[in-house]
């Protein structure tokens, strides 16, 4: 059976259906993914569009990354909460903030990016690609 899961908002009016594992699953520690998150970094995994629902209402806010690329990044109006985002580069995929799952079993990151402006206490340990 093909796994199912339900990422939402704070106030549940935004909501995200995936289908499936996610297909990269990552941290990242670049400083405006600290900003996004509110924390020392950002937790996100990533699934091929056609295998996620939306539903709610969300607005959108476009920002370049420092390497060009954009990411579309769509927050519920109602809490501001984060939930997903899209690359301007592949709209192939969903990237889903990991904590809008609320599901401490989650998989573990594959990928850790922008080490170099990691925060000094965190260590992220595992099996997994790490990026400066």
């Amino acid at each position: 059976m093909t796994r199912q899961r339900q990422a939402t908002c704070q106030c549940g009016q935004l909501r995200v259906s995936t289908q499936g594992e996610p297909v990269r699953v990552s941290v990242c520690h670049c400083l405006d993914c600290q900003k996004r998150s509110g924390s020392a970094f950002a937790f996100q995994a990533r699934f091929p569009a056609e295998h996620v629902a939306i539903e709610g209402e969300a607005r959108e806010w476009t920002r370049t990354g420092d390497e060009g690329g954009g990411a579309v990044f769509s927050f519920c109006p109602v809490c501001g909460s984060n939930v997903f985002y899209r690359s301007v580069d592949d709209p192939s995929l969903i990237a889903v903030a990991v904590g809008a799952f609320a599901e401490p079993g989650f998989p573990a990151p594959h990928y850790s990016v922008y080490e170099q402006r990691k925060h000094a206490w965190v260590t992220i340990s595992g099996d997994l690609d790490h990026y400066d």
